[in-house]
């Protein structure tokens, strides 16, 4: 059995929320410059190269590459062969997330309810994912989540007997619906099956895929492929103002369901994918 101090995830919490807000992975990167490439629109093309230019600036300055720098989303996998000592696993994550937004300088967009609206000043509290997890180590993720693609997010429950066919309406459909306000090029996370919450966590459990990596299941990747020909026939583009390039990738994740269901959500990323993870 291995000890591990919470105090050690707060460090590393509040180093990932600045990283994750500073650094576009390389992987989006690579993405977004293929779009760039790719993009038939002159204006989509000046609109790509002016999302790389600040990305590079983000990075090369340290500042955040968006104004609005989220909503932390952590995902904590534990091994359980950890003994966690020195606190509370869950008041170790929320004081990096504390930490981390006020040491970078993040702003802080988080009501204390939201009725009242009146903000807690640092950003806090994260939502927590918590999964034990085979082995001896700690595995944690920041995702910052914006309020423009979060806000455009969708679930509904359909019935079986809308199948395939109405997945995919119902997935072109919230993209079309989002226009420009997720600021596209997307990436679409898609979670299909489960119970309704389980169906919305595979949706936002997809966005932290490498984008364009396909699931492992040949017929989920071919509606992968099947969703992302038809959203970027939208026309909807860069920054929504027309083009080839509405999303980046489509990622699919499923579960079981029960036979009377197929609950179906989206959850939408603008093209800055942020996410940043460490294992201690």
């Amino acid at each position: 059995m291995r000890e591990l101090d919470v105090a050690r995830v707060t460090e590393a919490v509040a180093e990932l929320c600045q990283r994750a807000n500073t650094l576009l992975p390389a992987d989006v990167t690579r993405a977004l410059r293929q779009a760039e490439r790719a993009e038939e629109s002159a204006v989509g093309r000046e609109i790509l190269g002016q999302i790389l230019e600040n990305a590079s600036l983000a990075a090369q300055q340290r500042v955040p590459m968006c104004q609005d720098t989220g909503m932390a989303v952590v995902w904590v996998e534990v091994g359980q062969e950890v003994h966690l000592v020195g606190g509370s696993l869950e008041e170790a994550v929320n004081a990096g997330v504390r930490q981390g937004y006020v040491q970078g300088y993040l702003r802080k967009s988080v009501v204390a309810d939201p009725f009242g609206r009146q903000n807690t000043g640092d950003n806090t509290p994260a939502i927590v994912h918590f999964r034990l997890v085979p082995g001896d180590q700690v595995r944690i993720t920041v995702q910052p989540k914006g309020a423009g693609a979060e806000n455009m997010s969708r679930l509904e429950m359909l019935t079986p007997a809308d199948g395939v066919e109405g997945v995919l309406r119902f997935v072109v459909e919230t993209v079309d619906r989002a226009g420009p306000n997720a600021c596209p090029p997307l990436v679409v996370g898609v979670g299909v099956g489960g119970t309704m919450e389980k169906a919305a966590l595979l949706a936002k459990q997809a966005l932290l895929r490498p984008v364009g990596q396909h699931h492992p299941s040949p017929e989920m990747a071919r509606l992968e492929q099947t969703l992302l020909e038809r959203i970027n026939r939208l026309g909807v583009g860069p920054q929504g103002l027309g083009g080839r390039v509405t999303a980046l990738a489509v990622h699919l994740e499923v579960y079981p369901t029960h036979i009377a269901c197929l609950p179906v959500a989206v959850n939408l990323q603008c093209h800055a994918d942020r996410h940043a993870a460490t294992v201690l």
